[in-house]
């Protein structure tokens, strides 16, 4: 039923903003007849990509016990709506396959060849992410491969997009913001934990998760996390609106 709301309030969004842009129904139909998968695939794109984000924004609403400063997107999972979590990956995951199969074209070149492999990989990551929640041992190798393989992608793509001269690649700028959250994220996650072992908190592994912070210990880590959902999530709808743009400029 949660799903179903997500998924449907998402619908609507999308069928809103396609009106404000002066998109409508048949100029999709039209836009999938001309351009073969590219379009509707971009289109999925975009809906994969506000499910997450909804998705997201729920699990702060109804799981508020979990500070988003500090706690990571992952400790949802620990939350009281799991399932939020998973299909907050599972869509995420959705996003980038779309968008490998509507920047088709791109594998032409070496550079494309890499940066939809890249994309791949980054998605696989993602659905190991929403498959394998924090307290599985797959979780960790998840996001190791997950997250630089789509910073990675997130370039690459960019730079193969701009290549070409039937399509126009996103922003850079937009391209590096994945990659600049996770720096910060790494290094919010390095000042935080030696934050907490200056205070004294035992960090094994066999510790018990720390339900607040000590005095004196201030956490931005969870902001860190969650600024590079959000710059993945702008770039991989600016990367599918210039494939709606070439779609119709085609068939112009």
């Amino acid at each position: 039923m949660v799903f179903d709301s997500f998924i449907a309030a998402s619908y609507i969004q999308l069928a809103r903003w396609g009106q404000h842009r002066g998109i409508s129904v048949d100029t999709f139909v039209e836009q999938v007849q001309a351009t073969g998968w590219a379009a509707p695939a971009a289109w999925t794109a975009i809906l994969a990509t506000l499910v997450s984000a909804a998705a997201l924004l729920g699990l702060h609403v109804v799981s508020p016990e979990l500070a988003p400063s500090w706690r990571m997107v992952s400790e949802y999972a620990n939350g009281r709506y799991p399932a939020l979590l998973t299909l907050t990956f599972l869509a995420w995951a959705s996003a980038s396959f779309a968008l490998i199969a509507a920047l088709w074209p791109l594998h032409e070149t070496l550079l494309g060849k890499w940066a939809l492999a890249l994309l791949l990989v980054g998605g696989v990551g993602q659905t190991m992410g929403g498959l394998f929640d924090i307290n599985h041992k797959l979780h960790g190798p998840a996001a190791m491969i997950g997250i630089p393989a789509l910073c990675a992608a997130c370039v690459l793509v960019t730079l193969a997009m701009a290549r070409r001269t039937d399509i126009a690649a996103p922003p850079l700028w937009s391209a590096h913001l994945p990659w600049i959250a996770f720096m910060t994220m790494i290094v919010a996650l390095m000042l935080f934990f030696g934050a907490l072992k200056a205070a004294g908190v035992e960090m094994s592994r066999d510790a018990a998760p720390l339900t607040a912070l000590p005095a004196g210990v201030s956490g931005y880590v969870g902001w860190a996390n969650r600024l590079l959902f959000a710059a993945s999530y702008l770039w991989v709808i600016l990367a599918s609106l210039r494939v709606l743009h070439a779609a119709r400029v085609g068939q112009g």
